[in-house]
């Protein structure tokens, strides 16, 4: 299978020229849920995140992509939240973290756990699952190899570990210093997708690009640390999923340049073809914007059948 060729695609959001589309009522009302703001120390470095939901319930972790952030969440969350506690990280070096002078999978996975600890997910019986989309879910395999006896379960959503023919590709992304836009308007007019995909709900598009800003005084600049990619490595991620010690699932876009059907049947053999590989209809790579009441659906039926049956897999 030769590298992915991703298309050269340009944003809708410069259409709208600044001005929030509109967005249909389960949306409105979702993102209305405001969620409380936390912040932790791991390592040195200030860790951010949201949470929802009470803390009598068992613990839900939810878990970014590549240069993301925690409110990518914030319109799956609160349907969630009705039967979990829930968190979503900002990983440092993105969101509204803390930037590190280096970066390593294995940080990553312990700023996990201490959201989880934060959160009270491990003061429950019932140990808390932790849901990584992309990058996140890279970062979730390795917490699940790690430390996987502390987990209820992982869900891996549009993560690809990929057959050897045709190995992971390293992130897309500059590591220049980011360039100072003059107004939010000319900011989310650049605003594009990695990797780069059509969105058809601009409003779930508008609210993660409005949430990857921050003000300065020299202008609107993204969040996330340029440099985090360099020298950066995965690790071997084939690896990682067959030595996971808890339950694990694998969600994938129907319509995803990352992970096709070949990338999740690769997956499903190496997770011994018993554990479940969830396709999410019409969805792209970026699976919450393009259907995010599918994916709440997909989580919410997976969840409720661990809550009532007993894995397969040898753990």
């Amino acid at each position: 299978m030769p590298p992915v060729d991703f298309p050269d695609l340009e944003t809708p959001l410069a259409a709208l020229a600044g001005a929030p589309p509109a967005a249909p009522r389960w949306f409105a009302d979702a993102v209305a849920s405001r969620p409380e703001s936390r912040t932790i120390e791991v390592e040195g470095a200030r860790i951010h995140y949201l949470s929802w939901g009470e803390r009598t319930r068992p613990g839900l972790l939810l878990a970014h992509g590549n240069a993301a952030h925690a409110y990518w969440w914030s319109f799956i969350a609160p349907f969630l939240a009705r039967d979990y506690n829930v968190a979503a990280i900002d990983f440092s070096g993105m969101g509204d973290s803390d930037w590190r002078s280096s970066y390593a999978m294995e940080t990553f996975a312990r700023e996990q756990l201490a959201v989880c600890e934060d959160a009270g997910m491990f003061a429950l019986p019932e140990p808390p699952v932790i849901v990584g989309h992309s990058f996140g879910g890279f970062v979730t395999i390795l917490g699940g190899a790690l430390y996987g006896e502390r987990f209820a379960g992982t869900v891996i959503v549009d993560a690809p570990v990929n057959p050897s023919d045709s190995p992971h590709r390293g992130s897309p992304l500059p590591h220049k210093a980011h360039h100072p836009y003059p107004s939010l308007a000319a900011a989310l007019s650049r605003f594009r997708l990695l990797p780069p995909q059509t969105c058809e709900n601009l409003f779930t598009l508008d609210w993660v690009a409005r949430h990857s800003l921050k003000e300065t005084d020299a202008g609107f600049i993204w969040k996330f640390d340029p440099a985090i990619w360099r020298d950066f490595s995965i690790g071997d991620m084939a690896a990682r999923l067959r030595e996971t010690r808890c339950r694990i699932a694998v969600f994938r876009g129907e319509l995803s340049i990352l992970m096709p059907p070949r990338v999740g049947e690769y997956m499903f053999n190496l997770l011994g073809r018993s554990a479940p590989v969830v396709e999410i209809p019409q969805a792209q790579h970026h699976v919450m914007l393009d259907q995010p009441l599918a994916l709440v659906a997909a989580l919410r039926a997976l969840l409720a059948d661990w809550e009532h049956s007993r894995p397969r897999r040898k753990l």
